[in-house]
């Protein structure tokens, strides 16, 4: 029953991680935090560090799933996509060693002001600005280049660090400062994720930060999710998804703060 659950939860987190093109650490981390650390229903975690390793298999798995599916739509953007996947790779090594200064205490804390700053930015800019639903770019598309390489360097720190791939802040960056289609930026996110995820993977691996049994059977269950995200993309409104991503953030924000305060 319990391997039947986290099968299940993968398969929700790839669904909803490549929908919105965040890999679903997002969701994992709170989970682990609420219901799989000690005193939860299966305590599973004794630290932050095993968390944020564990739930980056879990990101992993659905990002290099959720990209084959957007290769195959042809919506991965590679000019943009190598450079920006590269660009992550000293900072997903960096926090994978950062986060072991963490206390449980400390990650939820941090980890509840960081979604409450990316909530509030996605919200106002989802109800505040036009979101066309194109599936490709425009002729003559440009982004700023070094504006998207600089950024990418500090989303694969944040992305070692609390665990969730970096999608969530690359994706409102793609959008919002370099112009992408939402679209395209989520399936663009997604290669920059798996590229990010492996690096960070590997580092959390050689800490042994990785609890193994949820991370095999989440990820086969999120990779599962991954394909049906990717379906579901091609027929669902750009602005609803980023209006809804945005609450349920800050809902969870909040809950993560206080939790963190309350220690």
């Amino acid at each position: 029953m319990e391997y039947l659950i986290f099968l299940l939860l993968g398969v929700g987190v790839g669904t909803f991680g490549t929908l919105v093109g965040i890999g679903g650490g997002l969701i994992c981390v709170p989970v682990f935090i609420f219901f799989m650390s000690a005193g939860g229903i299966y305590p599973y975690f004794t630290s932050a560090p095993q968390i944020t390793g564990t739930s980056l298999v879990i990101v992993l798995a659905n990002a290099l799933s959720g990209t084959l599916a957007y290769i195959k739509q042809k919506r991965v953007y590679f000019k943009a996509a190598v450079p920006f996947a590269l660009a992550t790779l000293p900072g997903a090594f960096l926090g994978s060693y950062i986060v072991d200064k963490f206390s449980g205490p400390m990650l939820n804390f941090y980890f509840g002001l960081f979604l409450l700053c990316m909530a509030f930015i996605m919200y106002h800019n989802s109800t505040h600005k036009h979101h066309s639903d194109i599936h490709e770019l425009p002729a003559g598309f440009k982004f700023n280049s070094h504006l998207g390489i600089i950024s990418s360097m500090g989303v694969g720190f944040l992305s070692s660090i609390f665990g969730i791939g970096g999608g969530v802040i690359h994706v409102p960056l793609m959008v919002y400062l370099l112009g992408f289609p939402v679209h395209v930026a989520t399936a663009t996110s997604h290669f920059v994720l798996a590229v990010s995820a492996l690096c960070g993977v590997v580092s959390h691996f050689l800490l042994a930060h990785i609890v193994w049994i949820p991370a095999i059977a989440i990820s086969v269950g999120a990779a599962i999710g991954a394909q049906i995200g990717a379906k579901i993309s091609q027929k669902t409104r750009s602005k609803v998804i980023l209006i809804l991503l945005s609450c349920a953030m800050f809902a969870l924000g909040l809950r993560l703060i206080f939790m963190g305060s309350a220690h």
